[in-house]
């Protein structure tokens, strides 16, 4: 099978096409035959082996899993002789976690890691909603416990988790204010967002609107000036700000099954590419706009009253 390989962690040039051998699925997983794959930010510091620490985990000297990619969209060719819930011809999807090797025409996936594609998906979007659709729920509802009635500021709302974070707050009837760039002002409005916010214009820790949860995917503000959003009147005003895990345990997609086939989800892919193109990666990782760059390893900030 065809693969997209890395061998020594770097730049975009250090991925290339390869033929390699076709994985065989030990008794407790499933082989896909893969029909889309995404491109995350976690791609782009896997590729790179950032930040340094990550590589204790992700292969000292080199990576350990040659193919890269996590998140997958396709249909079963084979099962392991454990497998109960899965059968070859199912359509699914899910996050292969650290293990990587969605990059490929074929991945083993452990069945425990796969879910039923929401049948109002096309493959595309599915792969496009494991590890951001997962960040997003873990920072509403783990976190930041969103329900009817919150105000929900989502500060990076056209990104991959943010355009996910505005749909599942909505889902969960909380006002949302979203806070993107001037040509992203009409892809955010359409996804539910009560109040955009241009950031190039607006300086969304002025608003006079205040919220009861910030969900912050850029980092570039500081702790004093969310703050300033918060709401006065509630029993803390001051914010108090949890990360994300930089390092998310793979989840099956089944949190977001419901709401995907009610319509609440619909993930939003920036661009397409053909596997069986010459072998791409942003060449830079997403950075703030505006005041202070991140850690490399920057995790999501919650901040809540």
């Amino acid at each position: 099978m065809r693969a997209i390989v890395q061998d020594r962690y770097g730049p975009p040039e250090t991925l290339t096409l390869a033929d390699v051998d076709t994985p065989v699925p030990a008794p407790d997983e499933v082989l896909v035959r893969v029909e889309a794959a995404s491109l995350n930010a976690y791609d782009w510091h896997a590729m790179r082996g950032d930040p340094l620490i990550a590589r204790l985990a992700m292969g000292r000297s080199r990576p350990r899993a040659r193919i890269r990619g996590r998140d997958f969209a396709g249909r079963v060719e084979a099962v392991g002789a454990e497998v109960r819930q899965v059968r070859p011809g199912d359509a699914v999807f899910g996050d292969l976690g650290d293990a990587n090797g969605a990059f490929a025409e074929y991945a083993c996936v452990p069945e425990t890691l796969v879910a039923p594609r929401p049948a109002n998906l096309t493959p595309q979007q599915a792969a496009a909603l494991p590890l951001a659709g997962v960040t997003a729920l873990m920072g509403l509802c783990d976190v930041g416990r969103v329900g009817p009635g919150c105000r929900v500021l989502v500060n990076g709302a056209s990104g991959g988790v943010g355009t996910l974070a505005v749909q599942l707050a909505r889902a969960l009837r909380a006002t949302v204010t979203a806070v993107c760039s001037t040509r992203n002002v009409d892809l955010v409005g359409s996804l539910g967002a009560d109040h955009v916010v241009d950031y190039t214009r607006h300086d969304f820790t002025r608003d006079t609107r205040r919220h009861d949860l910030v969900f912050d995917l850029v980092g570039n503000r500081s702790l004093a000036a969310l703050r300033a959003g918060a709401d006065p009147d509630r029993d803390a005003a001051a914010l108090r700000r949890r990360r994300l895990p930089w390092r998310q345990p793979p989840r099956t997609g089944r949190a977001h099954h419901a709401r995907t086939d009610a319509g609440a989800l619909r993930p939003a892919a920036d661009r397409r590419a053909h596997h069986g193109a010459r072998p791409a990666a942003p060449r830079r990782a997403p950075r703030p706009r505006r005041e202070r760059p991140p850690h490399p390893g920057h995790r999501p900030d919650v901040s809540a009253p």
